[in-house]
């Protein structure tokens, strides 16, 4: 079901980082590859609006939402139905994530860097963003706290979050994004919900879309438009971020509008990486890979270890969960994918700088000196320490969030937090005389750049004379 790769006596370091990526399992999945499949449909809702997010939700959806912006008693509704476990479980879930991400953020701070001189450094949040929930194969009420919380916590004033509208919804529901969604928005107090998904709800967010006739879902809350009397009111107003996971299209159509509007992350197929000895438990281990299998079929499941044995007893572990578990063609197809594989290596310093090189969106470390090789990781979207936290906790009620850097990128990027909605902006006061204290060196690498005036205002301000 699951192939193994055997690295025993391939050392990592002569192998180097990149031999190790070229070797380790990766989804083939090209975000460059859609970006001709999501270009016109990005460009019609550009240019037509409203009218094709309607076409697009029946073409790929469906169904055509009743409203495109979910009206307030739907939400209300949604609500209202929440199973009472399911909204006690949300209801924790955004709690802990409070707390964590409540402690995120930085402290502005002034620096006096002479007499009369100053830099500050405030963090001042986006105005207005765009959240992402994905409503494929699964249903996702978690991203909603995922993405809400370290906005509202960052102060962002304005978020509108979009979903696929769902074909198999009915009464109230019908044509809208899955009820248990939308309850989780109205539970957080998010009212501007759309049913839109997909590459059109990126281009939605980046380039705003104007109301029409054929939708008043909003119940007159659609923002004016600042175009002149007579104009058509804003359905969706423009954003400043979009954020939150999606398939590759959506990764598609970020880096297609990144620069029209911000990104935080091309997020592709969900990924695991446990790093385990002997002392772990397979029935854990099998339990881990199956979790994120369940996810996708492209989804990524794999264990790297120094222990044969323990690589045996996984793969016995898997063939009795896998036959059990409801998603199983899903989940034989992630396992058995090129994705996902068992690496075996020489010992667990080997297999340290295996996870390191492959950079997993979620990393465990089920070892016997687990926090001591934690510390020690430099790319993992989060780390997973130990026995008793599984990833599972991670996607849910840890506190922590869960839309992170897939694909390798975690060597360069981070998970979604409170710094993703903040922008850091430097104030700089000097008096007259500070300004005239370093002026000359000013206008020294001023001339050495052949930028004069540069100089020249900075003389203006200071020379004998200057201000009279």
């Amino acid at each position: 079901m699951i192939s193994r790769l055997d690295l025993r006596g391939s050392s990592p370091a002569t192998l180097g980082p990149r031999g190790l990526r070229d070797v380790l399992p990766r989804a083939e999945y090209d975000v460059a590859d859609a970006l001709e499949a999501v270009r016109p449909i990005c460009a019609a809702v550009r240019d037509r609006g409203a009218a094709a997010l309607r076409e697009y939700g029946e073409r790929f959806d469906g169904v055509v939402p009743p409203h495109l912006r979910v009206p307030a008693e739907v939400l209300q509704a949604a609500l209202d139905a929440l199973d009472p476990d399911v909204r006690s479980a949300l209801e924790e879930s955004i709690l802990r994530a409070r707390r964590v991400h409540a402690e995120q953020m930085p402290q502005e701070h002034t620096t006096r860097v002479v007499d009369g001189g100053t830099v500050g450094h405030r963090w001042i949040p986006v105005t207005r963003v765009g959240l992402y929930v994905p409503g494929g194969l699964a249903v996702y009420p978690s991203s909603v706290v995922m993405n809400v919380v370290p906005a509202q916590e960052a102060g962002v004033e304005s978020l509108a979050v979009a979903s696929p509208p769902q074909r198999d919804n009915t009464g109230v529901f019908a044509g809208y994004p899955h009820p248990t969604v939308l309850g989780a928005c109205a539970l957080l107090g998010v009212d501007e919900v759309y049913a839109v998904g997909g590459a059109q709800a990126v281009a939605m967010f980046a380039y705003g879309v104007r109301d029409d006739a054929d939708d008043t879902g909003d119940g007159g809350a659609a923002e004016a438009s600042d175009d002149g009397a007579g104009a058509r009111p804003d359905l969706c107003a423009p954003v400043d971020l979009v954020t939150g996971p999606g398939n590759v299209y959506v990764a598609s159509a970020k880096r297609l509008l990144r620069g029209v509007v911000g990104i935080d992350a091309e997020a592709g197929p969900t990924e695991i990486a446990i790093l385990a000895d002997d002392t772990a438990d397979p029935a854990h281990l099998a339990a881990d890979l199956v979790s994120q299998a369940e996810h996708d079929p492209l989804a990524a499941s794999v264990l790297v270890t120094d222990s044969a044995g323990l690589a045996e007893r996984v793969e016995a572990a898997l063939e009795r969960q896998v036959g059990a578990t409801k998603h199983h063609e899903r989940v034989v197809a992630a396992l058995s994918g090129r994705q996902s594989a068992i690496v075996l290596v020489d010992d667990p310093e080997a297999g340290r700088a295996v996870v390191d090189a492959y950079g997993a969106e979620h990393l465990e470390i089920q070892t016997a000196n687990a926090p001591e090789l934690a510390r020690r990781i430099r790319n993992a979207g989060a780390i997973f320490v130990g026995p008793y936290s599984p990833v599972s906790l991670g996607d849910y009620a840890a506190g922590s969030n869960h839309v992170l850097p897939t694909s390798g990128t975690a060597a360069f990027s981070s998970g979604l937090s409170v710094y993703a909605f903040l922008r850091g902006v430097q104030v700089i006061e000097y008096s007259r005389e500070a300004l005239a204290e370093i002026g000359p060196r000013i206008v020294a690498l001023s001339h050495a750049e052949d930028l004069p005036g540069h100089g020249d205002a900075i003389l203006a301000r200071t020379q004998p004379g200057a201000g009279a």
